[in-house]
């Protein structure tokens, strides 16, 4: 309640922020929603500091109805369950917040429903969307469609005209590898992807040949924990079992350490794993897996950089790996 006598103390507007940086409105406008032009570091911090002193609050619902923008970002995803694109959601979301963005998540069951994903993200009318699902032609047509601003995650090779990024798995395939070879492993079986084109079980192949082994036994399995639950439970009925194994991503490691456990295995003396993703829950599986970690909070800042900055760059940027060493292996110190 305002006092008797004393007239309602006035809510600071946008004008007000830009009189006293010394700005005109639009930059205040680009400074608060970062974008769609891009301000120089020293204005920026002026108009921060006049947003300060002036205790300025934006009204989100006034934005979106002066200049039809929600202020929203939209994420397509197969599986926000999946702890690898629950950790790469959460980062977007503390990026994206940090920028004054919300985030939706989309999950797509398949990459048939990912138009259709695409399609529903854009009648939400988001400033932009994060796909972290491989794009087909007609996806491609959808997006095209919507005209909505995109950059495509968790990819492995180029597309044309949109701001790509990925991790370089088949490397870091290759170093996890490498690293059970060095500890004397001469035969590692692989769990994931049964095609052999593919980026992980490509690296692990090659790791092989490199060294002068042969391929150990391959147990195809979905990205899921129930799937390297009967991966784990295939190797363990071979005549000759393997030393080591490589697995496609935590969470497939996660079901085959369980099938490994009611086996009656004991990690790492009987049996080593590595992994691959670095997501928490590696960390607190029994053994901590070793795993190679993807840098999800890099990519995450520089995914958002190129979705909200105007003329950014379309290249495909690939990032590399960490190998980070516990004791699912037998080890225990950080190797780059």
């Amino acid at each position: 309640m305002v006092p008797d006598g004393e007239a309602p103390k006035r809510r600071a507007t946008r004008a007000d922020v830009a009189r006293y940086a010394g700005v005109s409105p639009a930059v205040v406008s680009y400074t608060v929603n970062a974008g769609p032009r891009p301000v120089a570091a020293a204005t920026r911090a002026r108009v921060q500091d006049a947003i300060r002193v002036l205790g300025y609050r934006p009204n989100a619902a006034a934005r979106t109805l002066k200049v039809g923008s929600t202020t929203m970002l939209g994420l397509i995803v197969p599986d926000s369950s999946n702890p690898f694109f629950a950790q790469f959601g959460h980062a977007l979301e503390d990026v994206a917040a940090a920028s004054g963005y919300a985030l939706l998540v989309v999950n797509v069951s398949n990459t048939k429903d990912l138009a259709l994903g695409i399609r529903r993200l854009a009648s939400r009318q988001v400033d932009g969307m994060f796909i972290a699902v491989k794009l087909g032609m007609a996806d491609l047509a959808a997006l095209g469609e919507s005209g909505t601003p995109a950059v495509l995650l968790n990819q492995s090779d180029a597309v044309s005209g949109l701001p790509t990024i990925g991790s370089d798995l088949y490397e870091g395939a290759r170093q996890g590898v490498r690293h059970l070879i060095e500890h004397g492993h001469r035969t590692v079986a692989f769990v994931g992807e049964s095609d052999p084109s593919e980026e992980r079980q490509r690296g692990w192949r090659d790791a092989l040949a490199a060294a002068g082994l042969e391929l150990g036994p391959i147990a195809a399995a979905e990205f899921t924990r129930e799937s390297g639950y009967a991966a784990g439970q295939s190797l363990l009925t071979l005549e000759q079992r393997p030393t080591a194994v490589f697995v496609s991503s935590d969470q497939q490691a996660v079901g085959v350490l369980r099938a490994f456990h009611e086996g009656g295995l004991s990690l790492p003396a009987d049996i080593a794993i590595v992994s691959l993703d670095g997501s928490p829950e590696a960390e607190y599986s029994w053994p901590a897996l070793t795993t190679v970690v993807q840098p999800v909070r890099d990519m995450a800042m520089d995914a958002l950089e190129r979705l909200v900055q105007p003329n950014a760059p379309t290249r495909f940027v690939q990032y590399a790996t960490t190998l980070l060493i516990r004791q699912s292996c037998g080890c225990g110190h950080l190797q780059s």
